[in-house]
């Protein structure tokens, strides 16, 4: 497994097993925009795996909380870890896959983040603006496996 980012040493990084997914629409990628003022960022639709969940439920219910968006996972492309700093402060180290997905429902009434937006763009800006390295690298397996 890949792994991302560099660890404070000062800190201790939970690890934390995740689920995040690329949902392509009319060769756009589903994204999303936390708002944090002037620390926001982009990220792949995706999070924490709850308790007894697997990765495709958990990204079943992210994809839900952060876009409204219904979908269906597909294929286990990748797997990468992520160091970093949430800004709350909590270190984390998130591992686990990424996945290809479709839309089968769009539900905006039942996204429940509001600091999260969902974003469409290009491959290439998905490359250069999300936050997280292993969120780029899973764009990068994911071109080149669709090319």
């Amino acid at each position: 497994m890949l792994q991302f980012g560099t660890p404070d040493p000062a800190l201790d990084h939970r690890r934390r097993p995740t689920a995040f997914g690329l949902v392509v629409r009319d060769g756009l990628i589903a994204c999303v925009r936390v708002e944090r003022g002037h620390q926001s960022y982009f990220d792949l639709p995706g999070g924490a795996v709850d308790g007894q969940e697997t990765e495709a439920e958990a990204l079943v219910r992210e994809f839900v909380e952060e876009t409204g968006l219904a979908i269906r996972p597909q294929d286990r492309i990748t797997e990468a870890g992520q160091y970093f700093v949430k800004t709350t402060g909590e270190a984390l180290n998130n591992v686990g896959g990424y996945w290809t997905a479709t839309v089968v429902a769009e539900r905006p009434e039942t996204k429940t983040e509001d600091d999260h937006t969902l974003t469409w763009l290009e491959p290439a800006q998905a490359l250069s603006r999300l936050r997280h390295d292993a969120h780029a690298w899973a764009v990068a397996v994911w071109m080149r496996r669709d090319s």
